[in-house]
């Protein structure tokens, strides 16, 4: 048990070296010493002030918390399904919220409300479907649900590129071509703001339910038997799961694999998915987020690199490892 929180607390003083290693990091590049000056109100550098708390915080907190969300819903999804390829992208969710937040795009909606209304709605939707699928089979195994998932995400997909097709390649196109890619630069305070106030209480209530969670992995009549009405706490939780998946990708698009691979890491550290396991997945679904996006502002020169390129490299030797470890335990 001391050896866990040991873990955890390293991870927590991890993500705290990298938040702030991360504000240094941009175009216009910020020294320690600047930000603590700026921090203090010793600074009359309005330049740096502008970068500092408009553009530099919002998107770094914006990082975090869409680490967190995808971190901790693929651990929720890999609970609830009882299965662990199960993640907002292979289910389906992540390319239904983006389809939805592109239909409110063509439809004229502008406002991040609308648009997380359609990503929830159309990623309620897609695991609905994937579900469905899924239950038709009469077959709940991994690649069964990974099947199902490739069958909606391609659905949702030729919709995103109907809706490139019909979208006006001056004010409408160019968005949706942002929704595909996932990225943080254009991330303000309000948009951050408004992120923070729609995922707070469902992360508060995924994380207190933790237990009751890990009780619906046992099977329902486990779970009934240890209490629990688990029909009612799965709708709840997938409902809860998928708006905060909605909620990020309607405003930083869909950043590929965190979802997916986050959960894994985590047990790899952990060894068992009780107590901090999802936090721990939120952790780490941070963390490959703020390097990722610190690499996509650095690694080219007066460009910026999309964050799914960057979280798909790092996906990829993760995912690599795991299939060498399970080989013949995949299927």
């Amino acid at each position: 048990m001391k050896s866990k929180r040991l873990l955890f607390l390293m991870m927590i003083l991890l993500l705290v070296m990298t938040f702030c290693l991360s504000l240094t990091v941009g175009s216009y590049s910020l020294s320690l010493s600047e930000i603590g000056c700026l921090l203090v109100g010793q600074s009359n550098d309005m330049m740096a002030q502008q970068v500092f708390f408009n553009l530099r915080i919002p998107r770094i907190v914006m990082g975090v918390l869409a680490g967190l969300v995808l971190g901790i819903a693929g651990g929720v999804y890999q609970l609830i399904f009882r299965n662990p390829l199960a993640s907002p992208d292979l289910t389906g969710v992540a390319s239904g919220a983006s389809f939805g937040a592109a239909l409110m795009i063509v439809i004229g909606a502008n406002s991040a409300i609308e648009m997380m209304f359609g990503a929830f709605v159309m990623g309620i939707v897609s695991l609905f479907f994937v579900m469905f699928l899924v239950k038709m089979t009469g077959v709940q195994r991994t690649t069964t649900y990974i099947l199902a998932g490739i069958v909606i995400s391609a659905l949702a997909d030729a919709g995103i590129m109907i809706f490139k097709y019909m979208a006006d390649p001056i004010s409408e196109l160019a968005t949706i071509e942002f929704w595909t890619m996932g990225s943080l630069a254009s991330i303000t305070l309000s948009k951050m703001l408004i992120a923070l106030i729609s995922i707070v209480i469902p992360l508060a209530f995924l994380l207190l339910c933790h237990r009751q969670i890990v009780m619906l992995s046992l099977g329902d009549e486990n779970a009934r038997y240890l209490g629990l009405n688990a029909s009612a706490l799965r709708i709840i939780v997938l409902l809860l799961t998928t708006w905060m998946v909605a909620s990020i990708v309607s405003i930083t698009g869909v950043i590929s694999f965190v979802g997916l691979i986050a959960p894994h890491i985590a047990y790899l550290i952990l060894h068992r998915r009780t107590k901090y396991f999802l936090l721990m997945s939120g952790f780490i679904g941070a963390f490959i987020i703020m390097v990722g996006d610190m690499l996509s502002r650095s690694l080219v020169p007066g460009a910026e690199l999309p964050l799914s390129i960057l979280t798909i490299f790092f996906a990829v030797p993760v995912l690599i490892f795991l299939m060498w470890k399970k080989r013949g335990q995949i299927l």
